[in-house]
């Protein structure tokens, strides 16, 4: 058995022994089954973060801002002057009502979508790995589609009701990440886990990349009245996908109609078994656990930075750097381009160095980890001061989004690696620290911003978030692992031990057993 102070000489792993270091066979047709699966996958996340992302570009056009123009930029403490006429373009052809909402409100709203988002999570991530992910994901894309096309009316009812709506929104979301980690578990060879994916989930950079541009260019339009048609556009993109998802995607190799012989066989012998096949989770052993606090913190830290540039990068780019809503929308996607690309060409690298033996799977984790925190850290602490420079503050910004790239074959999938049967469950867990960032980023720089919306004050907003960097670079490179953990293997059954010494048969703590299960522990049973 495998445990997190295995040797790096260790062989990998899957949950029940299949041989990850099989051949891959000739693949009938053009594409692999898998492969397809992956794309729906990726469509889905596009629809996932343009429903998410699109209020941040929204909301400047849907509220009233006038900008202090009587501050100059003295040694970059204020905001920067405004650059030609401002208000030109300034939606005027929109006709959709705007809305008094101060810093305050405006960061409740962006932030109450992860206040859903969190309570879904760890149930999600269950259900998946326990039923199968089809439809769990495909149906939490759907809610969120309707709702999101209830969006201007619900603004228009008032702020409680926006706010509500958003939660509800958030709920809906919440179960696509452990979902789609508890498909991969069935549908990814494990030496194509970094490479499914990233392939996968760089969807939501994608839909981060569309939703910006396509954002502010109809917030500044007058087709379906300006700001509503946003909203209009996404959920009805959502409620498209969703009827492709379930005419297509099935929940694993075994139950996919056509798929060919070779491939199911290959992914079958290749990762073993991945099915719980039971009600039992090992939760404590899970919960202490260095590897999965590993995960869990780090996440936590990478998506502080993360989410505080998915809230609130539009409004730093107009409301500081002076852009209009549309330029900013053009501007905010341009770093998740490089995002995308990152992520994408980093998991077939990583897959790579791992298949070809060039790196273990624990090195390769970390040091994509390392090198990614440590950039974006740099890049965005690094924004705050270039004043009003706006080429090199993109230029900082695209190199934080590269390192965020790299991240995302390093503990982002590192789920997989330790316990690919709980990959869903321990996603969940993951994301709920990161969605608890979501929710706490977009506060604190409403509490630093509010009524000293200055570029000092976002220097505080950046320092922030390379502290919380810096700290996941550390905790992931003292606690990671790569390798599957003992109580993620199949022939783990940890409930009670009959002590054949005193005959007596005693309840014991799961995490207590030894990982090689010496001879003393017998008949392990439920």
């Amino acid at each position: 058995m495998t445990d997190s102070n295995q040797t790096e000489e260790a062989p990998l792993l899957s949950a029940s022994r299949g041989d990850p270091n099989i051949d891959v066979p000739k693949i009938p047709g053009c594409i692999a089954t898998r492969h397809v699966f992956a794309i729906f996958a990726f469509f889905g996340f596009v629809n996932v973060y343009m429903m998410r992302v699109n209020l941040s570009v929204a909301l400047v056009a849907m509220v009233e801002y006038t900008p202090n123009f009587n501050l100059t930029p003295t040694n970059h403490n204020d905001t920067c002057p405004p650059r030609g006429d401002t208000n030109s373009s300034d939606h005027s052809k929109s006709t959709a009502a705007t809305y008094s909402w101060d810093e305050d409100t405006q960061n409740q709203i962006l932030g109450a979508f992860y206040y859903g988002y969190i309570l879904t999570q760890i149930p999600g991530g269950w259900l998946a790995g326990r039923f199968g992910g089809k439809w769990i994901f495909g149906l939490g894309i759907l809610s969120t589609s309707i709702l999101t096309l209830l969006t201007p009316l619900a603004a228009g009812a008032g702020v409680g009701w926006f706010i509500t709506l958003r939660i509800l929104e958030g709920i809906g979301e919440g179960v696509t990440f452990p979902a789609i980690y508890a498909m991969i578990a069935h549908w990814a060879p494990p030496l194509e886990h970094t490479k499914l994916i990233n392939i996968s989930t760089s969807g939501s950079m994608f839909g981060t990349i569309f939703a910006y541009p396509i954002a502010g260019v109809l917030c500044d339009s007058n087709f379906l009245q300006g700001w509503p048609s946003v909203f209009y556009l996404s959920g009805a993109l959502g409620i498209l996908w969703f009827i492709f998802w379930m005419l297509f995607i099935h929940d694993t190799p075994e139950k996919h109609p056509r798929i060919s012989q070779e491939e199911r066989e290959y992914i079958q012998k290749s990762k073993g078994s991945t099915k719980v096949t039971t009600l039992y989770v090992p939760l404590l052993a899970m919960l202490t656990s260095g590897p999965v606090w590993a995960i869990i913190i780090c996440n936590f830290a990478y998506n502080w930075g993360g989410y505080t540039l998915i809230t609130n990068l539009p409004n730093y780019l107009k409301n500081i750097l002076m852009f209009d809503v549309s330029q900013s929308g053009f501007l905010s996607g341009l770093p998740y381009v490089f995002l995308f690309v990152v992520s994408v060409i980093g998991g077939f690298l990583a897959d790579f160095l791992r298949k070809s033996g060039i790196l273990s799977t624990n090195k390769t984790r970390k040091i994509f980890n390392s090198i990614g925190l440590i950039l974006s850290g740099f890049g965005v602490v690094m924004v705050g001061y270039v004043g009003c420079d706006t080429v090199l503050a993109m230029l900082y910004l695209c190199l934080a989004s590269v390192g965020q790239g790299l991240v995302q074959s390093g503990h982002s999938v590192n789920h997989l690696d330790i316990a690919p049967r709980y990959a869903g469950l321990l996603m969940g867990f993951s994301n709920s620290a990161g969605t608890a960032a979501g929710f706490l980023a977009p506060i604190t720089v409403g509490v630093l911003t509010e009524d000293n919306n200055t570029i000092g004050q976002w220097q505080i907003v950046f320092w922030i978030s390379f502290g919380f960097f810096m700290f996941g670079f550390i905790v992931f490179l003292l606690l990671g692992s790569g390798d599957v953990q003992y109580w993620a293997l199949d022939d783990y059954v940890p409930t009670i031990v009959e002590d054949y010494e005193t005959s007596t048969t005693q309840g014991v703590d799961d995490y207590s057993i030894n990982p090689d299960m010496p001879s003393y522990f017998s008949k392990l049973r439920h």
